[in-house]
């Protein structure tokens, strides 16, 4: 059973699904959401979900804050990547946006139950355990490349590299 993450070989990984989450952070307030089903379900997350087959992961974060808020994030901009491996063998590569802004007033959905939250006050103990190793790093003006090793919902190991934005960065990959 996978225990670390020098464990697996990222060269090769490859994974089971291709998934997408962007935080609107405007204010002083970033918008969460209660996921109401799927993986996570009770869990605070930021919203987003799987990328369809030709979809970019930009169009597909945008995509899921309407149908999970039926709002539409304004200022999208992308902010890092993340890879999740599960000892039970589910994978997933998530892209990390942020947002400035959104067009309308968040609403509750099947999907999700919206939460502007105080960036001081942001529920750790009720998301998932890696949020709390790359989020702030995200909310201080960085990029983020993280890579987590979850059995269930336990945390069993984490690398996160913070990348710090400028000109003299590239842009984190757009993969299609």
């Amino acid at each position: 059973m996978l225990s670390r993450l020098d464990e697996i070989d990222w060269e090769r990984w490859r994974p089971r699904e291709r998934a997408t989450l962007l935080f609107v952070i405007r204010a002083g307030e970033i918008l969460l959401i209660r996921k109401r089903r799927g993986l996570g379900a009770g869990k605070i997350n930021g919203p987003g979900g799987r990328i369809e087959p030709g979809e970019t992961p930009l169009a597909c974060a945008v995509r899921e804050v309407e149908e999970e808020l039926r709002v539409t994030p304004t200022g999208v901009e992308p902010r890092g990547e993340l890879r999740f491996q599960f000892v039970a063998g589910h994978s997933i590569h998530g892209f990390v946006f942020s947002a400035t802004g959104c067009l309308g007033e968040p609403q509750e959905t099947p999907e999700a139950a919206p939460l502007w939250t105080p960036l001081g006050r942001i529920p750790w103990d009720e998301m998932w355990a890696d949020d709390r190793y790359w989020l702030p790093l995200l909310l201080a003006g960085d990029d983020v490349d993280g890579r987590f090793l979850f059995d269930g919902e336990t945390l069993r190991d984490h690398a996160v590299t913070r990348l710090r934005r400028g000109a003299d960065r590239a842009r984190p990959p757009q993969a299609g």
